[in-house]
């Protein structure tokens, strides 16, 4: 019996991992199953298991092949995956390495939608806190869509026959293909460009996933959130809800509700212009019933009834001034003289030759003490009735009459307040700034009030 050689490990390994590699039919395999374990690596490269209901394959697909998925694997999603099957020599487990991975039972773009979905909601941009206000009564509107489509007839149509007002501008963009993404994004960088545009539609018609999938793109996404421009996005039909809906300003159903919601209509107009009138006659009436009072208040004042008598009064002030004065006056001279005789008296015992000339000097310093003491006091009284007078001035109904107001009395000289105090045919006096009118009441009418 010759001696039983041994193999190692590694060579067993290698051995069958030899077999798997010459076998043309695990080279290129399509297998379906059940994501579980999945884990990518900080290298990029996925680690999962594929399984079914009684089998488990691990599973590996690199970097260089994943970076291509259009969607995000996850656990318990069902794949198709296609690759080739070999051996992991350091565990000695076979396992397929994976070259292209599908999702199975629903559609791929389907998926990509949902994961971009859950990707941009968790990074805030479906938040309402970042939603723009659309401007009730803009002046320029931006529309960004093809120029050739059915949207932009409707949308031209609905603003012209709801709001001539407004200036619509075309911003051409492709709304379908592989080159659409980035030809909105670079419409809607164009638009806000501009200073004028003060809202922005962007969308398209309707279609199928695949025609609309253009707004589904995250750059698209982005580019709306970015704007500072409001968007109003109206993309397909009213059962066609896109990424760029939930991102816009404000989603419509359809071209045509966007434009709707961009512009007021003529009864909306209409009713605000009314709302202001009656704001305005309210405004109005107040402003006359304040200024009405503030008429009646000034007619019971004192000044106003007895401006004689007030202007009396102050003649009567200023007369007790001007006696103040003189009676002051008079003291101080009185009070100078006799300390001057006094000085004179003494400088005439002690220095007989010398007190002439003292004497007549200190008459001559008393003689310029008592002028400006008089020049201050006139100065002041002088001021103090300036003002005085101007005071009565404002009060004087005479300079109220000289604005173009007049005084009315009856033949009995009673002042006329009010239309009560008179009838038709009676005889009034009308006392302007000049002079006075004699006149007959040809009829009474109630005062206009606005409301």
């Amino acid at each position: 019996m010759g001696i039983q050689q041994y193999l190692t490990i590694t060579a067993l390994t290698k051995y069958i991992k030899r077999k798997f590699d010459v076998d043309h039919h695990l080279q290129d395999v399509y297998v379906k199953g059940e994501i579980s374990n999945f884990k990518r690596h900080s290298s990029g490269h996925m680690y999962f298991t594929l399984k079914d209901e009684k089998s488990r394959l691990l599973a590996v697909m690199f970097h260089h092949h994943n970076s291509s998925l259009v969607f995000q694997p996850e656990n318990g999603m069902n794949v198709l995956v296609r690759g080739e099957i070999s051996v992991f020599e350091q565990s000695g487990q076979y396992q397929i390495y994976v070259k292209e991975m599908n999702t199975d039972g629903i559609g791929d773009l389907f998926v990509r939608f949902e994961q971009l979905k859950k990707k941009l909601s968790d990074e805030g941009l479906f938040s309402q806190q970042y939603k723009k206000p659309i401007p009730k009564f803009p002046r320029a509107i931006g529309i960004i869509t093809s120029p050739t489509g059915a949207a932009i007839r409707d949308v031209l149509t609905t603003i012209e026959r709801r709001y001539p007002l407004v200036k619509a501008i075309v911003i051409p963009a492709l709304v379908q293909g592989p080159n659409a993404p980035d030809s909105i994004c670079k419409a809607i960088e164009k638009a806000n460009a501009r200073e004028d545009l003060d809202v922005l539609i962007v969308g398209r018609g309707g279609g199928s996933i695949e025609e609309l999938w253009a707004f589904n793109e995250e750059k698209v996404a982005k580019a709306i959130f970015q704007s500072d421009i409001p968007i109003i996005s109206a993309v397909g039909h009213e059962t066609d809800t896109t990424i760029a809906d939930m991102v816009a300003d404000i989603r419509a159903a359809t071209p045509t509700g966007a434009a709707e919601m961009a512009v007021p209509s003529k009864e909306e107009l209409l009713n605000r212009i009314q709302v202001l009138q009656k704001r305005n006659r309210m405004i109005m009436n107040k402003l006359f019933v304040q200024a009405q009072s503030k008429v009646l208040q000034l007619e019971k004042s004192y000044a106003f009834r007895y401006p004689k008598k007030l202007y009396e009064q102050k003649l009567e002030q200023l007369d007790k001034e001007v006696e103040r004065l003189i009676k002051g006056s008079t003291r101080y001279f009185q009070q100078q003289n006799e300390q001057f005789e006094t000085l004179k008296a003494t400088l005439k015992r002690h220095h007989p030759l010398a007190s002439v000339e003292t004497a007549k000097q200190n008459v001559e310093t008393l003689g310029k003490n008592l002028d400006k003491y008089f020049k201050s006091i006139t100065t002041s009284k002088e001021k103090d009735l300036i003002h005085i007078v101007s005071r009565l001035s404002t009060l004087n109904p005479l300079s109220i009459m000289a604005r173009g107001y007049s005084v009315v009395f009856k033949q009995n000289e009673e002042l006329i307040k009010s239309k009560s105090q008179v009838s038709k045919g009676d005889t009034i006096e009308v006392v302007l700034k000049d002079g006075k009118l004699e006149c007959e009441v040809m009829d009474i009418k109630e005062s206009v009030i606005y409301e």
